[in-house]
């Protein structure tokens, strides 16, 4: 801790309190989390723990808190984040029900931090809106990863059984105890916010639990007067007590309501890319020996991604990727939030094959590419992977730090 002045204390929980602090080298204002480690043992949390940390360094997004660095002494662990000093959400939206515009951009961003999260195997399974932050600027950041679950949490039918999350935000699937898909219940989750955001109040609420979740489980709600005719059929296709027929988020995204305003996703295709830079503990991970996503994963073969370090700029990778695109004849390229989608044009025996690329900066010469397979037929995928998408990386990688 010597490289941070602490100073007030920000926030409490059962099992850790939250200080304003400063690092003492670039001036940078940051919040430290600090746990008592014998409260954690003590209360069987060492593997929640474990899997906080790992989440935090697979989860790098603008629209979720971000993780500097984990400490620890004798007594007590430390972690340095992101200070957000805007406060939460839902103290905003505490004052009444927001603009629709305005409730649809902190929807847009929401969408886009969850979808990143699940590109990635990560559920957060406890979205709400005392979770969601606003920075200076005015934009959300998700926090609180302490009830996340990884994709190799899964157990052999592929779903999760842990019952968790807040009763009001919780998809009736998770309810109801025989396991759940957690996309689709992180997907739930977002509707309920959705709708507070426009109406100012919870769709399901009553004193008596038993009675609120009977509601849940068979999606009884209704809308006030104001909400307009778009909005509502979104809502009530997130809001789907079957998770098999309820939206997803690429089809949320693709939603005509969802698609308006200054945040759109037809305005991000034409972004151009923008490298992110890594800090000292992503570095530190990229080695086998320090990766701490190794200290329960188990299976690394359902995470289908690869990593490589490149000194090519991302220019060059980016061209690289065009020319493996039109060589193939299958995919059109995409270019949005510092991503480069490889999207199939023909669907396979499941879904479309679709495949991002993104690059972090480490130095002015080194860059990390991350090659993830979102959607599609994984036979489909590795054949691919296999006849043309590694042999022609290779011409630009330096070094792979390869899952497959």
């Amino acid at each position: 801790m010597e490289k941070y002045e602490v100073g007030r204390m920000i926030g409490q929980g059962n099992f850790a309190k939250v200080y304003h602090a400063r690092n003492l080298k670039t001036g940078q204002n940051v919040a430290i989390k600090v746990c008592n480690k014998e409260m954690i043992m003590r209360v069987g949390m060492k593997e929640q723990m474990k899997r906080e940390i790992s989440v935090m360094h697979l989860v790098r997004h603008p629209n979720i808190v971000e993780f500097y660095d984990v400490m620890a002494s004798k007594t007590k662990i430390y972690f340095a984040m992101e200070y957000v000093k805007g406060g939460e959400l839902f103290n905003k939206v505490s004052r009444g029900k927001l603009r629709e515009d305005m409730a649809r951009k902190y929807f847009q961003q929401l969408i886009e931090a969850v979808n990143h999260c699940h590109k990635r195997g990560v559920y957060h399974r406890d979205l709400k809106l005392e979770n969601l932050l606003l920075d200076e600027n005015g934009d959300l950041k998700v926090s609180d990863f302490g009830l996340s679950a990884l994709l190799e949490s899964k157990k052999k039918d592929g779903l999760l059984h842990t019952t968790c999350g807040t009763p009001a935000y919780v998809a009736p699937e998770v309810i109801r105890q025989k396991g759940y898909d957690g996309a689709m219940a992180d997907i739930w989750s977002c509707g309920i916010i959705l709708y507070v955001l426009l109406a100012g109040y919870l769709p399901f609420n009553d004193k008596n639990l038993m009675e609120m979740y009977k509601k849940i489980a068979k999606a009884e709600f209704k809308f006030p007067q104001w909400f307009r005719s778009d909005a509502k059929r979104l809502i009530y296709r997130i809001l789907d007590p079957d998770p098999r027929t309820r939206i997803t988020i690429n089809n949320i995204m693709q939603n005509s309501w969802f698609q308006k305003g200054p945040m759109s996703v037809k305005d991000h295709e034409d972004y151009a890319m923008k490298p992110y830079c890594f800090n000292a503990f992503d570095i530190i991970s990229l080695t086998s020996g320090f990766d701490l996503s190794g200290l329960f994963e188990k299976d690394m073969s359902e995470r289908q991604h690869a990593r490589f370090a490149t000194k090519k700029p991302p220019s060059i990778v980016v061209s690289k990727l065009e020319e493996i695109a039109q060589l193939d004849g299958r995919f059109k390229v995409k270019k949005q939030n510092g991503i480069v989608r490889l999207e199939g044009n023909e669907t396979g025996i499941n879904e479309q094959l679709s495949i991002d690329t993104e690059i972090f900066e480490v130095s002015s010469s080194v860059y990390i590419v991350e090659v993830n397979k979102i959607v599609g037929d994984m036979l489909e995928y590795r054949n691919f992977w296999n006849q043309l998408l590694k042999p022609s990386l290779n011409e630009i990688v330096w070094v792979w730090q390869e899952y497959e």
